[in-house]
């Protein structure tokens, strides 16, 4: 009876919250790290190649040390003037170099600052590349065995990734968007499109509120999508970046949601 998917009901509410953060780059410097870090349960730190660098990594870091925010390898394209947001090319073995090289970097400056790299999730369009693009997702996945194969991978939901990854015996962790458009097919809208990104603090915290309790969120056409999701982003860069997180968080909490780490 209906066309939407059927409401879970006696979901353990529980979500982990993470950002995208250290993605300034010498004097240019983008977002409010510090108080992001405030908010939210899990740090995915940009490794160089689609933004951060050498300083904001370390600083990034110690900032997540800090606040006890567990931090996580934002990996990416080598696309530092695209922001990581165009598809690459990329051969499989020379992606799972890149991916290694990335993981190296941050496992170095976090260790530097008493804290550990505990995950990796792919950013901008590798993301969305290795939802469907096996030779990419398999590079992502050689990467992670090769460095770690106790790290998780933080993906999409029926992702190419996370089927990968569970078959070599990584952990896959799901992961929604807070203030991204859906499609009725569960992808995200591409941000070259209009309305992919959600800049209302109230709007975007019912939707998540709507995910835990729920787990499924609108789509641009009005359907219902079902999502299961063990971590929430938000993005860091997006304007009141901060001041969305805490509404997001601030709801979830109203909610009866317990806001933990993932990988806790």
């Amino acid at each position: 009876m209906g066309d939407g998917p059927r409401v879970r009901e006696n979901r353990v509410m529980r979500l982990d919250l993470n950002a995208d953060v250290g993605e300034s780059f010498g004097a240019w410097t983008l977002g409010d790290d510090a108080l992001v870090l405030d908010v939210v349960t899990s740090a995915n730190v940009a490794c160089g190649f689609h933004a951060g660098d050498s300083v904001t990594m370390r600083a990034t870091c110690r900032y997540a040390a800090e606040r006890d925010v567990v931090v996580g390898a934002q990996v990416a394209y080598r696309d530092l003037a695209g922001f990581g947001r165009r598809f690459m090319d990329v051969p499989r073995d020379e992606l799972a170099a890149d991916v290694i090289y990335q993981l190296g970097a941050l496992m170095a400056m976090a260790g530097a600052e008493g804290t550990r790299v505990a995950y990796v999730k792919p950013h901008g369009a590798l993301y969305n590349a290795v939802v469907h693009h096996e030779e990419q997702a398999r590079a992502v996945v050689d990467a992670v065995l090769a460095v770690d194969a106790s790290l998780p991978v933080v993906g999409l939901p029926g992702s190419l990734l996370l089927e990968l990854a569970t078959a070599a015996g990584l952990r896959a962790v799901t992961e929604a968007f807070a203030d991204r458009a859906y499609t009725p097919e569960g992808r995200l809208v591409p941000r070259t499109e209009g309305g992919a990104v959600l800049h209302d603090a109230d709007e975007v915290a019912a939707r998540v509120v709507r995910l835990a309790r729920d787990g499924v969120v609108t789509a641009v056409d009005g359907s219902l999508v079902e999502i299961r999701a063990d971590s929430v982003c938000i993005h860091g860069d997006t304007p009141g970046a901060v001041a969305m997180a805490r509404a997001v968080r601030t709801a979830l909490e109203a909610a009866g949601v317990e806001i933990r780490p993932f990988t806790g």
